[in-house]
């Protein structure tokens, strides 16, 4: 599932190049919040000056277990590389 969400991330944000450590730990963020948002817990707030796309939170979940909060990114996933490819 990380190595998903870091080509994800790394296709939201455009960059093809070597990222630092933290950068695709942020990478893979932008990627939930992505997946997120297609189910409105997020919103896509802007753009930084170095093209990485910015989320606000909007909508809290109820507590989910470690493996509902997965199957919920895996179905989102697959939604996202449905229309997206």
């Amino acid at each position: 599932m990380n190595a998903i969400l870091f080509l994800i991330g790394i296709q939201e944000v455009g960059q093809q190049r070597k990222f630092s450590k933290e950068e695709k730990q942020d990478l893979m963020h932008v990627a939930v919040c992505t997946l997120l948002a297609k189910i409105g817990m997020y919103e896509k707030v802007g753009t930084d000056d170095e093209g990485w796309p910015h989320f606000e939170l909007i909508k809290q979940l109820t507590p989910l277990s470690r493996e509902e909060q997965e199957e919920v990114l895996k179905e989102q996933v697959v939604l996202y590389f449905d229309k997206n490819w």
